[in-house]
Order: C-alpha cells, then structure tokens, then sequence
C-alpha cells in the first residue's frame, strides 16, 4: 500500500493558490472520447505565455468510440497527433501513451510510459508542475502511487465529478476510473477540482458561433469546426436551438486567468461506493471551482485559434521562446 508524504497546511495553501505567471504543465487527455478535448489541447499549447507545456498523455477511456479503455487510449494517442500536426508542431518525445486499463484497486498502479514521464516531470525542476487532467484519472493517479513523493512537486487540474453539494458525484471522467479518481482526493496532491455540473457546463458554443469566428481561419480551425459539425450529426437533428459543451477547456482557462474560473476551499471529501460525496472537516483541504466565465474563455480561445491561422509561423516561433 502506497504511503504518502503529508504536506504541511502552509504549503498546501501556498501550492493551492490561484497561478499566476508562467506554469510549467502536462496535459492528461482522452482526446477521442468526444470534441472538447481537441480544443483544450490546442488552447493549452496556444497559451505560450502563460503555459509551458512539457508532454501530452493519451488518458483511456470506453465508450460508443472504443472498444475499451486501451482502445480508447489508442484512439486518442492518434488523436492528440492529429490535432498537433494542425497546430504545425511536429517535436519528438512529447506525447506518450497511457495506461490500458483502469485501476483494479486505490492501491496498486497501471505502469504506463505516461505515468513514467509523469514522475520524472515532476522531478525535472524546483518549480512544481500542473498536471492537466480532463479524463479518467488513471496515468495521474498511477503516477502518484508508483512514487508517492511526487505529491510534493505537483498540482493535479482535474476536470471531473460533479460538486460537492450536488445529489451525486456521478459523471464521466469520475466514474471512468473510481479508483483512480479516490487517489485524487485521499492522496493529499493539492487538487484543484473542476466540477461539471453548473461550472464547466456553462462553457457552451454553437454551429452558427464557430462558423463566425473559426471557419477559414486555417487548418486547426477548420479541423475544430468539423468535428463539432460531426458530433451534432451523430447526436442531433435540427441545428435550431443547439449547442455543446466544450467541458475541457475550463482547467485550461483557470492557468491562463483564474478569475474566469472562480474557486474556493473546501475538505477533500470521501468518494463513496455510491458515487456520492462524504464529508469530513478533518481532512486536507483542496480548491474547487464555482463557476466559469463563459464569454471571457470562449473569447481568449477564438482569438489564438484565428490568430494561429493568420501567422501560424509566429505562434510557433513563441512557443519555441518559452
């Protein structure tokens, strides 16, 4: 059974602040799971300024688009490749493969080359790592098992569940991996928890608005505008009144500026058998968000995806100077 360090409260606090500056960061992403995920990988490696992305993990996931969760993983392993080479970013050694499969238990991890590169991220510099994580848990709470200590360098970004007053924790990226996803919250990482219900369910966009502000506007824009076309076709009928929820993007958007992704602190509650919350006020604390400032995040999106494909050759010559 893995033994983690305890963090002092006064450190805990300080790595539980809102960023600010530059952050280094890894992106964890089951990116073929549905749409949003690609335009959270392009926002974050748009962010030069704010984000230094050091690797992109393929995170597994099952559902209608895989066969299983190394299915999914795989799928999404090309898929974050599909999305870089519209960004016109071809480096080496800088997306990795993930776990095939979830956790069996909170006690034993899923060795993965993205949980390896994890551990020797989070060791690579004094400055601690955010950790991106818009999926099953899996290679994060791999990572945490297999070397306990690296709570200590991290801050794990997570997209999932639902909040802790809701009837039920009950969601996608939560319910995935249960075990991996109680890591989170017993281990003591400093976690900052996105929660879906009325927080990243507020990040919604339509057809007619990416028409407006992304189609033609270069080969990653058009990419984007296309497969949120093709998700309304498989899933809709009339366009009338429709639109999606672009759920990733919000752990992006809270690095860039945490006031479009208001938080505060709360204990680390106890995930039940029941997929539901228990609390107790003796446990760490972590950092949750409350709401999410639609317009300001959609508009800082649209903005770097249509200037990337007016001068794709400068954004690439900015991320090179981070």
């Amino acid at each position: 059974m893995a033994r983690f360090p305890t963090i002092p409260d006064e450190l805990r606090i300080s790595r539980l602040a809102p960023p600010s500056g530059n952050v280094r960061a890894v992106l964890d992403t089951d990116t073929y799971n549905e749409i949003d995920d690609q335009f959270a990988v392009a926002y974050a490696m748009l962010s030069p300024r704010h984000i230094s992305m050091e690797a992109i993990y393929a995170a597994p996931f099952f559902n209608n688009r895989s066969t299983g969760p190394g299915d999914g993983m795989e799928k999404s392993y090309e898929e974050i490749l599909r999305v870089l080479d519209k960004l016109g970013d071809k480096r080496e050694d800088f997306v990795f493969r993930g776990s095939t499969s979830y956790l069996t238990s909170a006690h034993q991890p899923v060795q993965s080359a993205a949980a390896e590169h994890l551990i020797c991220r989070a060791t690579a510099a004094d400055k601690p790592l955010y950790v991106l994580a818009i999926g099953a848990p899996t290679n994060v709470a791999s990572a945490i098992l297999t070397e306990p200590s690296i709570i200590e360098r991290i801050i794990v970004v997570w997209l999932g569940g639902n909040p802790l007053y809701w009837p039920h924790a009950n969601e996608f990226n939560l319910q995935q991996d249960l075990h991996a996803s109680r890591v989170l919250f017993d281990s003591g990482v400093p976690l900052v928890q996105v929660p879906c219900v009325n927080v990243a369910e507020h990040l919604r966009t339509t057809i007619p608005e990416l028409e407006r502000y992304l189609q033609g506007k270069g080969a990653l824009a058009d990419y984007l505008v296309d497969i949120f076309r093709g998700h309304h076709a498989d899933h809709r009928g009339d366009t009338f009144a429709w639109s999606k929820v672009i759920w990733d993007i919000a752990t992006v958007a809270f690095l860039i500026e945490p006031a479009w992704i208001p938080t505060e602190l709360a204990h680390s509650p106890i995930l039940t058998d029941r997929i539901t919350y228990s609390s107790d006020r003796r446990r760490h604390l972590i950092r949750i968000a409350t709401h999410a400032e639609r317009d300001c995040v959609f508009r800082d999106l649209f903005t770097k995806i249509r200037d990337h494909g007016i001068n794709p050759q400068r954004a690439e010559t900015t991320r090179s100077d981070q």
